[in-house]
């Protein structure tokens, strides 16, 4: 009998042994380590936060607070809510433990034994259960846990830990969540009333109101204020105050695996240009405009600084990424064109360009370019004609670089979205009927004002490749045209809006119907760009320009990034000045950019009579449509021609016509139209059908 206790004994030694043997608990650094927020973050290159972005659906984890960050007041209430004597005993309160025993035999309500040690035993070990487990040999597993914690961790990081760790209320985990959540400040903010409520959830975090006040109270006279902020606090749950600066760009940076990146965006300029933007849409909210982004990049760097995807308050997609949007670009791809003909010495500065209306065929129909302002101006230089954003000139430089080769360098310069053959594109190319994005813009411009040099713009630090696109020489040229408020003055006037202290290239566009208006330019440290529009593609009110939608919000973004270190001048390597003038006088004489070898001293306009003679409309391969409901008689057809001589005479279809104010009535069918000289000899011929 006395073996067999023996025996028995032993085995109940060992059970209790190996019941209650202590888990393998980390160590704070590792649990420090491996502390994860629910929340993935959007940083600024300093490292401020952007953006947070809820990862978990399940919990929400913020951020773990250090405890010399926690206010003083939750601190000193939760260790006297918990364990009085925390900093006195080695993982477990006997006294404590001593008086539930006596409680339970005596049947009293029981009272909490359970130290703080245990609890964050429980927290990091669930086998151990948190500290409203009631099981005996439960209970002995955390005392022996928590004398293993005690042994290895100092007091204020047990305290830290279970602060961090503890979940208060509905899905809230730790501390910070638990300030942010239910106070609505940072833990190192709370005050003696929200602590003491605080504290007072840690035994039952899904209490009512009212108990949590009596607990946090203990009966300590009139408990009305602390009922008024348990009320306060755990009533209908406000969202989280957080950072919400670049909503579009965190959705395009967090992935379901990202919990944070750090960014290149500067915050303070990332903060100046939404609210830049968002001041201008609010007072072009009565003309139809309700969205809007803007781009802010670094020069040197080709950092983005500035990535405002959409900021409009009455925008009805507010989750489109407007930056990232393809649009079509109306006439911001100019510079590019000209820098082209200028590169390859098929024009400079100050050569001639007839604005004068054209016709030309394509295997849709007549492509006729018309001006902005349905005006058109005669012979201009290159340079009034990009300042001026004049499109038929545009289109007659087209025709000398080609559209292929012109849709080929729009491609190296980053618009990748620009992709097929040119003749999918056409003459529209050179007004911008393409589509491209408001980032591949500021990249390209950058180019302008990097002397020809390209590289993809960098949201993050990653390294990248720069490379040539454009020559320097023509990269500086097109940049002192943008740059130069005198060039621009007969379209858009001197009081123009763009207007800076310092030089600065612009240029803007506007799509077709009014759909789209960008203003983008920059100076020798940065590149802005700038769109104003609708997302679902409906036009803007009539009115709304580059002058008036876009370009005053460039205006402010590059008058507060230079306001404490004006820009200087933009540099024009391997320029040569030299003085030019105009003969006749079409502009005035001036100091002119050249390529080397290009310089002229006079630019001479060719006489009318000097014009090759030839048919101006209808255009070759033309197709005319007689209107059933007009009256045969009533139909005419304007022939034009340019170059007109004395003799000269028109003939269709062998037919004579009088060469001025030809007008022809059309009939069905195939016709040929014939510019004759005096002796007879065809000098232009157009085939057009009539149905």
């Amino acid at each position: 009998m006395k073996r067999w206790a023996i025996a028995a004994g032993l085995a109940v030694a060992v059970i209790l042994a190996i019941v209650t043997w202590p888990p393998a608990l980390p160590d704070y650094p590792q649990v420090r380590a491996a502390w994860v927020s629910s929340e993935a973050r959007l940083l600024a290159r300093d490292g401020r936060v952007l953006e947070v972005v809820r990862a978990d659906p399940k919990v929400r984890r913020l951020d773990w607070v250090p405890l010399t960050r926690i206010a003083a007041p939750l601190v000193d209430a939760a260790i006297a809510q918990e364990d009085r004597r925390f900093r006195d005993h080695g993982g477990v309160d006997w006294r404590a433990l001593a008086g539930s025993v006596r409680d339970r035999l005596r049947g009293r309500p029981l009272r909490g034994a359970s130290t703080i040690t245990m609890q964050l035993a429980g927290l990091l070990d669930p086998v151990l259960g948190r500290s409203g487990s009631r099981g005996p040999l439960q209970k002995l597993r955390q005392m022996r846990a928590a004398w293993a914690l005690q042994r290895r961790w100092s007091k204020d990081q047990i305290l830290e830990a279970w602060l961090n760790l503890l979940p208060w209320r509905g899905d809230l985990v730790g501390v910070d969540a638990a300030a942010r959540g239910l106070a609505g400040v940072p833990p190192s903010a709370l005050d003696a009333a929200q602590s003491r409520i605080l504290a007072a959830l840690i035994p039952a975090p899904a209490a009512s109101p009212a108990r949590v006040a009596a607990r946090a109270c203990r009966g300590e006279g009139d408990c009305t204020a602390l009922l008024a902020t348990a009320d306060r606090m755990l009533g209908p749950r406000a969202a989280l105050v957080q950072p919400h600066l670049a909503p579009h760009l965190a959705a395009r940076l967090l992935g379901p695996a990202t919990r944070e990146v750090r960014t290149t965006v500067d915050a303070d300029v990332q903060a100046f240009a939404t609210e830049a933007l968002t001041r201008r849409l609010a007072e072009l909210s009565t003309r139809n405009v309700r969205d809007g982004a803007v781009i802010v990049v670094d020069n040197e760097s080709g950092d983005i600084l500035a990535y405002v995807g959409s900021a409009g308050a009455a925008s009805t997609s507010p989750q489109v990424d407007g930056a990232a949007a393809p649009r079509q670009a109306g006439s911001t791809l100019k510079p590019f064109l000209y820098g082209l003909a200028i590169e390859r010495r098929l024009l400079t500065a100050a050569s001639v360009l007839d604005d004068s209306p054209v016709d030309l065929d394509t295997a849709s129909g007549l492509y006729i370019p018309q001006n902005y302002d349905r005006t058109f101006r005669g012979p201009v230089s290159v340079r009034s004609a990009l300042g001026n954003s004049l499109n038929v000139p545009a289109v007659r430089t087209l025709l000398l670089v080609g559209v292929d080769a012109f849709r080929e360098r729009l491609f190296d310069t980053g618009y990748r979205g620009i992709s097929r053959e040119g003749d999918y594109y056409g003459f529209s190319l050179a007004l911008g009927s393409a589509e491209v994005t408001l980032v591949e813009q500021a990249a390209a411009y950058r180019s302008l004002a990097r002397g020809g040099r390209w590289s993809p713009l960098r949201l993050t630090p990653v390294t990248v490749t720069e490379r040539a696109v454009l020559d320097p020489t023509a990269a500086a040229i097109v940049a002192d045209i943008l740059s130069d408020p005198a060039a621009r003055t007969a379209t858009f006037g001197t009081a123009n809006g763009f207007a800076l202290p310092f030089p600065a290239a612009v240029k803007t566009g506007t799509s077709k119907a009014l759909r789209d208006n960008w203003c983008i330019g920059f100076t020798d440290r940065f590149t802005v760009a700038v769109w104003v529009g609708n997302f679902e593609g409906d036009a803007m009110g009539a009115g709304v320009s580059g002058v008036s939608g876009g370009a005053p919000v460039w205006r402010e973004i590059m008058a507060w990034l230079h306001r404490d270190a004006p820009a200087s001048g933009l540099p024009a390597p391997g320029t040569v000045r030299h003085r030019v003038t105009f003969v006749p006088a079409i502009e005035p004489p001036r100091s002119e950019l050249f390529m080397p070898g290009t310089e002229l001293d006079t630019v001479r306009v060719a006489p009318a009579a000097a014009e090759r003679p030839r048919l101006l409309s209808p255009a070759n391969g033309a197709v005319i449509a007689l209107d059933p409901d007009i009256p045969r008689d009533r139909q005419r057809v304007a022939i034009r021609v340019g170059g007109a001589a004395p003799g000269m005479r028109l003939d269709i279809d062998g037919r004579a016509l009088p060469l001025t104010g030809a007008l022809w009535p059309p009939l069905p069918g195939a016709h040929r139209i014939t510019l004759r000289a005096r002796d007879g000899k065809p000098l232009d011929t157009a085939l057009v059908t009539v149905r």
